[in-house]
């Protein structure tokens, strides 16, 4: 009898453990009734084969439904969604590539190996338990009791599928989960389907942008702004102050700025996503239809300004591997991690800091225009530690070396991380920062020849913003020339640096509207043409 307590219990606590993390709520998940039924069948079986296939199924099905769920807690944690099997295995690997960047692949190994480890073993020594030399029989008192609790647990599943729960701290979480995965991979798949055929049927078309023939079009993506960074009252104190004083500085250089809102297609990280759907015009909010968008012959703004006459690149210092993407978006001139000739310490994820990266922008990749660039700054990336000073003397920067005192500033990532506290205080930090630099660097490149687009990839994870936090992030517009942010104010854009609350914004827009606008407000109507 022992045997079935100590079985039971172990794969009760497997499934609804997960469940904890995901819903914060330990009380409403207690008991699992499968493991309560399952077991005492298995522990009844007779030897032989059969016995042994059903075993392995079952802890098949339960290995499944537990990596399930515990995906689905750190899916939530770190994009604010559900775990999705059709989309987010691909993901494992940049999951390890993070994790690498912040802890060293040696712990990055070590701890993915410890956690695989744990979860084979519990598995093993449940098939163990499941397989005794003598299985229980129904002629001794351990059998009936083992039958009894069966049947109760089939009564009650039963009732629990058809919407009656006696049971109130009880769930079926295998049934459940199998219902919940199956409903995505289908609907997944259906929607994968339509979008590639939008993608063929319905692409947008190509339009050069006669508006901004002859200006350098700069589109910079700040990483984890969003709205939430300038509206919670956790880390307003911190960024409204810096844009105060951005937009103060930049009307003293006669510069002018407009700033509004867009939704991102996605929260917490995959920022490629986010730029693929700026740069479409296609909501594109998964890695399946980021891969579709690729392959497809659909257009995207680097399309639009080559047909333009501009120089076409890419800036992204997050890029440490191939990247074949830069590729398929038709890129001129692409400027990876490897390409960018820094000589500073890197900052655990962080490859190079922000400043670095738009000193060296505007010292070296702007001198040839009319240019279309699309550049990422990554200092405010999670981990958030170190946090740099901006750097006042911009010719100071050089190859980078003078970063070299940073590289073991503040506390590395596994200290920080123990204090959820602190962790939001260097979110806020590590924005402001970045934010900051961007200013720094219209001040710099912003004229009567330049439209620099200043917008956040995405909002951070539930961590950082709450839960349901808005998915706006705000979107600045600056140049010198005021008639090239016009069409931005009648699209409900407003002067200065603070956009709009989002609380009173209906309808935000979402950031594929952007390439949309940009053709309705600067494209020839007349001409048109295909990638």
């Amino acid at each position: 009898m022992l045997r079935l307590l100590i079985t039971a219990a172990t794969l009760n606590a497997l499934l609804v453990a997960p469940l904890w993390w995901r819903f914060n709520d330990i009380g409403a998940r207690l008991i699992a009734w499968e493991a309560w039924l399952v077991v005492p069948l298995l522990l009844l079986l007779p030897k032989g084969i059969w016995r042994r296939g059903l075993v392995g199924l079952w802890l098949l099905w339960l290995l499944l439904v537990s990596v399930a769920n515990i995906g689905d807690g750190a899916t939530y944690e770190a994009f604010g969604r559900s775990f999705n099997l059709y989309l987010d295995l691909p993901l494992l690997r940049s999951v390890f590539h993070l994790l690498e960047g912040n802890v060293g692949q040696l712990a990055a190994f070590s701890l993915m190996g410890v956690a695989m480890a744990l979860l084979v073993g519990v598995f093993v020594v449940a098939g163990w338990l499941l397989l005794p030399s003598q299985p229980y029989s129904l002629r001794e008192p351990q059998g009936k009791v083992a039958l009894g609790i069966a049947a109760l647990s089939a009564l009650l599943i039963t009732l629990e599928l058809n919407g009656q729960r006696l049971v109130p701290f009880a769930r079926v979480p295998m049934i459940n989960t199998t219902m919940f995965q199956w409903e995505q991979v289908t609907q997944t798949h259906a929607a994968r389907q339509e979008f590639a055929q939008t993608l063929t049927q319905s692409p947008l078309p190509v339009k050069p942008l006669p508006g901004l023939a002859g200006r350098d079009v700069l589109l910079t993506f700040v990483e984890s702004y969003g709205v939430a960074a300038i509206e919670n009252p956790r880390y307003r104190d911190v960024l409204r102050p810096t844009l105060t004083e951005m937009q103060t500085r930049l009307e003293a250089r006669g510069i002018h700025v407009v700033s509004g809102l867009l939704e991102a297609p996605i929260q917490g990280g995959q920022s490629w996503l986010a730029h693929a759907t700026a740069l479409s015009g296609r909501k594109v909010e998964n890695q399946m239809w980021y891969r579709l968008l690729l392959e497809s012959s659909h257009g995207t703004l680097v399309d639009d300004f080559n047909a333009t006459g501009h120089r076409t690149l890419s800036v992204m210092p997050a890029i440490t591997r191939a990247w074949p993407e830069g590729q398929a978006y038709g890129f001129d001139e692409i400027y990876a991690a490897d390409d960018l000739p820094y000589a500073g310490p890197p900052l655990h994820w962080v490859t190079m800091p922000d400043q670095y990266t738009l000193d060296y922008t505007a010292r070296h990749l702007l001198q040839e225009s009319p240019l279309f660039a699309q550049i990422a700054l990554i200092s405010s990336h999670a981990p958030w530690t170190p946090i740099l000073p901006v750097l006042d003397d911009w010719s100071l920067i050089g190859d980078g070396a003078i970063f070299a005192p940073w590289e073991n500033a503040g506390d590395p990532p596994d200290v920080l991380w123990q204090d959820l506290e602190r962790i939001r205080d260097h979110y806020a930090w590590s924005v402001d920062y970045a934010v900051k630099l961007a200013g720094r660097f219209a001040e710099r490149v912003a004229d009567e020849q330049t439209l620099l687009i200043i917008l956040g990839d995405h909002q951070a994870a539930p961590l950082i913003t709450g839960e349901n936090a808005s998915k706006a992030v705000p979107v600045h517009v600056i140049s010198a020339d005021s008639a090239l942010l016009a069409p931005f104010i009648a699209r409900g854009f407003e002067p200065g640096m603070q956009p709009p609350s989002a609380d009173l914004v209906k309808n935000i827009a979402g950031m594929n509207q952007l390439r949309r606008w940009l053709h309705a407000d600067f494209a020839a109507h007349t001409q048109e043409s295909s990638p």
